[in-house]
């Protein structure tokens, strides 16, 4: 049993990231238990389906080709913890400490880590906490 469900989130995380990089975000929402985001660093929770389907609007307009490649998955107890490049090239616009920067085609390629919890005996995502350093993004864009 504990094999069994330790796959099936392995699986789910996988299909997420996957569905993601596709555009497919009501299968993305469909790994959910309730969609939820909390964007560590920013201190920005995101939570409901509403919530979260403006949160990729947000994320895809000025990054349309953003996606992500897992580079290692490690499990333990209810989160799986993965280590994935996130990448995309600026080509629309996006809103920056209250200024709109239009896109430039400038891309970025960043490493980051996410922490996506399970709640005990369910593969469904009940949420997903990404850690990652915006600046960095915004340093290989010529923003900040």
């Amino acid at each position: 049993m504990i094999d069994a469900l330790r796959a099936a989130r392995e699986k789910t995380v996988r299909d997420h990231m996957r569905l993601e990089n596709e555009l497919d975000f009501d299968a993305v929402m469909a790994t959910f238990a309730t969609p939820r985001y909390e964007l560590f660093g920013q201190g920005t929770v995101i939570e409901g389906d509403e919530a979260v389907r403006g949160y990729f609007k947000r994320s895809r307009t000025p990054f349309p080709d953003q996606s992500n490649e897992i580079i290692a998955l490690h499990q333990d107890g209810d989160a799986v913890i993965v280590e994935f490049w996130l990448m995309g090239t600026h080509t629309g616009p996006m809103h920056v400490k209250g200024q709109v920067i239009e896109g430039a085609g400038k891309s970025f390629r960043v490493r980051m880590a996410a922490v996506f919890e399970f709640a005990t005996g369910s593969d469904k995502i009940t949420a997903e906490r990404p850690y990652f350093d915006q600046q960095a993004i915004w340093a290989q864009l010529g923003v900040g």
